[in-house]
């Protein structure tokens, strides 16, 4: 349940380049729910850098399922944190945790390179969990752009991945390590880079600490 490895295709890369340049025409942003607006950064949040290399198990998920890619820019949005939306993203984070077997990436898939998928047999490592519950937010209807895969180094310092979910109350993690959903500077782990919340084919740095591990939190004390 680790992320290993970084982008090493040149191939790969060029077709990463070529869904961004797509991406970047942006066409008019559909109307938002009202559940959800802009808002500016909190204190909460997590401060990002330049663009950095894209990992190498999302590019590979582009080529095998274009559609999920070839999307366009959009606004940078966040939720709001209301109780609704809070259940919501509580009730799909156990669903994922629960109904996913914990399996490594190589015991999967027979390889080292990371597989970047949904869960189309039942079974995945960090990466299913966190693709799953990006997919089944968006259904729900969050906005992409709050919706973030995140590559992070762990309590242990291993490669890990999690969805960031960008809110009016700061970065809340969903993580298959804790059913709990935390604040980010509550995981106590190292983020290194996630995607951009304009265009997912973008992933930008961060290179900061998540503050104190914690295993309980009270976010539903952020909800207005």
């Amino acid at each position: 349940m680790r992320h290993s490895s970084v982008l090493t295709s040149s191939i790969l890369l060029g077709l990463v380049s070529l869904i961004g340049a797509t991406a970047l025409q942006a066409a008019p942003a559909a109307a938002q729910s009202t559940w959800f607006k802009v808002r500016s950064t909190q204190s909460s949040a997590v401060t990002v850098g330049g663009p950095t290399s894209v990992p190498y198990g999302w590019v590979d998920f582009c080529h095998r399922r274009p559609k999920e890619c070839k999307v366009p820019a959009l606004p940078a949005t966040n939720v709001k944190l209301t109780a609704q939306n809070l259940r919501t993203l509580k009730r799909i984070n156990q669903k994922a945790n629960s109904s996913i077997k914990p399996v490594s990436n190589f015991d999967h898939w027979g390889t080292m390179a990371d597989h970047w998928d949904y869960p189309v047999d039942g079974k995945g490592d960090c990466k299913i969990y966190a693709l799953y519950k990006r997919k089944l937010l968006q259904e729900a209807g969050f906005p992409r752009q709050a919706l973030l895969m995140t590559v992070v180094h762990d309590l242990d310092n291993e490669g890990h991945t999690i969805l960031t979910v960008k809110t009016d109350k700061g970065d809340l993690v969903l993580d298959n390590l804790v059913d709990e959903i935390r604040p980010w500077n509550a995981t106590g782990y190292y983020f290194v880079k996630r995607q951009s919340q304009q265009n997912p084919n973008i992933w930008v740095s961060i290179n900061q600490r998540g503050g104190t591990p914690q295993t309980l939190t009270n976010v539903a004390k952020l909800v207005d």
